[in-house]
C-alpha cells in the first residue's frame, strides 16, 4: 500500500502531531487543513499529504505566524513546499543563534551576579536589540500633551532605567502575544478572555505610565483605531489587532460598569 493510500482518523492525527482534535476541527473550518477523504458516515480521514501540510502549518505557527497568515501563504499558487522548508530553516537557524546568544548572556550575567565577572550596563542588554523608549513621545504628546495623564507619564518615565524599559517591554510583548493567540482562535473581543486581556492592558498602563480609569482606557482604544501610527504598531503584530483591542477595551469597560 502506498504511503498516501493510508487513511488516518482525526484521533490518529491528533495523537501523532501532539495536538487536540478540537484544533484539527478548527483548522478544517478555517480551510487551513482539510482532510482529503471522508468516510461514508462523514468522518474525517487524512492522508500522508495532509500530514505533510500539517507539518508546514505547525512550522509557521511556531515561527510566530498567525493562522490567517499561514492560510494566505499556503493558498498562494506559487507556494512550494521545498522553498518553504528552506525559508523556515533559515528562520529557525537565526532563532537558534539568538537563543544561544541569550543563553550566553544569561550565563555571563549569573557570573557577574556571583562575582566571577563584571558587566557594563550596555552588555546587560546587547542581545535584546534596540528599544527606543522615546519613540512614541511625539505621538502621545499631540492628543494628550496638555493633560495631567501625559504630565504624569512624563514624570514617571523620566526616572526609568534600561532595566525598567526591559521589564515593560517583556510584559507588553507577553500581552500582545496572548492577544494575537486569542485572535488566531477566533475568540471574539467581547469574550471574557479577550476582556481579561484588555484589563491586563489597562493595568499595564496604570502601573507604568499614568492612572488609567476605564473611560480613559476606552478613549485610548479609539485612538489606536484613529491614529495610523498607533494602528500600524498593532497591525504589525497581528492584522486587525487595533480594531480588536479597541473593541475588547470597550467591552471590558461595559462589563466592569455592569458588575
Amino acid at each position: 500500500m502506498k504511503a498516501n493510500d493510508i487513511r488516518y482518523t482525526v484521533g490518529d492525527v491528533a495523537q501523532t502531531a501532539h495536538m487536540s482534535v478540537r484544533a484539527l476541527h478548527h483548522y478544517d473550518e478555517l480551510e487551513l487543513l482539510r482532510p482529503s477523504r471522508r468516510t461514508e458516515a462523514g468522518y474525517r480521514l487524512y492522508t500522508s499529504d495532509d500530514l505533510e501540510r500539517l507539518q508546514q502549518v505547525l512550522f509557521y505557527k511556531e515561527l510566530g505566524f498567525s493562522l490567517a497568515e499561514i492560510r494566505e501563504i499556503m493558498a498562494d499558487p506559487t507556494y512550494d513546499r521545498r522553498e518553504a522548508l528552506l525559508a523556515q530553516r533559515r528562520e529557525v537557524a537565526a532563532w537558534a543563534l539568538r537563543l544561544e546568544a541569550m543563553l550566553a548572556l544569561n550565563d555571563e550575567t549569573l557570573g557577574s551576579l556571583e562575582g566571577r565577572t563584571q558587566m557594563s550596563d550596555e552588555e546587560l542588554f546587547e542581545v535584546f536589540g534596540n528599544f527606543d523608549s522615546t519613540q512614541y513621545d511625539e505621538v502621545a504628546r499631540e492628543p494628550w500633551g496638555e493633560t495631567e495623564a501625559y504630565r504624569e507619564s512624563a514624570r514617571r518615565t523620566k526616572g526609568y532605567m534600561k532595566e525598567d524599559w526591559a521589564r515593560f517591554k517583556a510584559d507588553s510583548d507577553a500581552l500582545n502575544t496572548d492577544i494575537a493567540a486569542l485572535m488566531d482562535e477566533d475568540v471574539p473581543p467581547d469574550d471574557p478572555r479577550a476582556m481579561d486581556a484588555a484589563e491586563r492592558h489597562r493595568l499595564l498602563i496604570d502601573h507604568w505610565f499614568y492612572p488609567c480609569p476605564l473611560e480613559t482606557h476606552v478613549a485610548l482604544g479609539r485612538t489606536y483605531m484613529a491614529d495610523p501610527r498607533f494602528a500600524a504598531t498593532y497591525e504589525a503584530i497581528h492584522p486587525g489587532m487595533a480594531r480588536y483591542m479597541c473593541d475588547a477595551m470597550a467591552a471590558n469597560a461595559a462589563r466592569e460598569a455592569s458588575a
